[in-house]
């Protein structure tokens, strides 16, 4: 957990299941009753299938937020009621090289694209796979020591983490992810810039920037698959 930002990792399992199918990248809607009224909340999954019946969710509790309270409080073994899973942000077959762009919890679902490609076996291809993750602080990294692990069996797995008001003594990239993203493109030779597919998860304004970017660099808009929960 987060100390700045009390952010959780919460595992589920679907007790009326022997196995709970879904794609990695795709979201649940939880559903709880507020003052007699139904509430539900969308929330990307931050796993990949496992062959079981569980799942798992990253979410930051959020002041006066009602759901993000109650699944933060959850104790151990309590039920909570949802229903999907939903959505198409999904990693494209075949699979191409890929820039998997992410701030904050947007991390979820790349976390589950990541195990889907890497965990166990190398399911990648051999394609170049990029991560850029940006945030403010660096207690604000999710999932760092998982990511660097990948990073370090697997040569086509790259991570790139991005601060935009680091600490003194920070030795990371600085600045926005968009500026990572054009970094990444650059370094490839020409004809293979436009050769590639990204995966954008994130507030609005982080996602627009990278699509208007990517947009003015050639690449068509089909290339480009986001989620924005803002």
């Amino acid at each position: 957990m987060s100390e700045r930002t009390q952010t959780k990792h919460l595992v589920f399992e679907v007790p009326e299941l022997e196995r709970f199918d879904f794609a990695a990248g795709q979201f649940v809607s939880m559903v709880a009753s507020r003052e007699g009224k139904l509430q539900t909340r969308a929330y990307s999954i931050a796993s990949a299938p496992r062959g079981n019946n569980s799942f798992d969710l990253c979410l930051n509790r959020v002041d006066q937020g009602f759901f993000s309270n109650l699944l933060c409080d959850l104790e151990y073994e309590c039920d909570v009621d949802f229903h999907g899973p939903y959505g198409a942000f999904v990693l494209r077959h075949p699979l191409r090289d890929s820039i998997f762009v992410a701030t904050g919890t947007g991390i979820a679902p790349m976390r589950g694209f990541v195990e889907s490609l890497f965990d166990g076996e190398d399911r990648s291809e051999g394609k170049e796979i990029h991560l850029v993750y940006g945030t403010r602080h660096e207690s604000e990294i999710y999932y760092r020591q998982y990511f660097e692990e990948i990073a370090r069996k697997f040569s086509n797995f790259h991570y790139t983490v991005t601060l935009s008001r680091p600490a003194e003594g920070w030795q990371g990239e600085r600045g926005y992810v968009q500026d990572q993203v054009k970094k990444i493109i650059e370094s490839r030779p020409a004809e293979t810039r436009h050769a590639m597919d990204a995966y954008i998860c994130g507030l609005n304004a982080m996602v627009s920037a990278n699509r208007k970017q990517l947009t003015e660099m050639g690449w068509e808009r089909k290339q480009i698959v986001f989620e924005r929960y803002d």
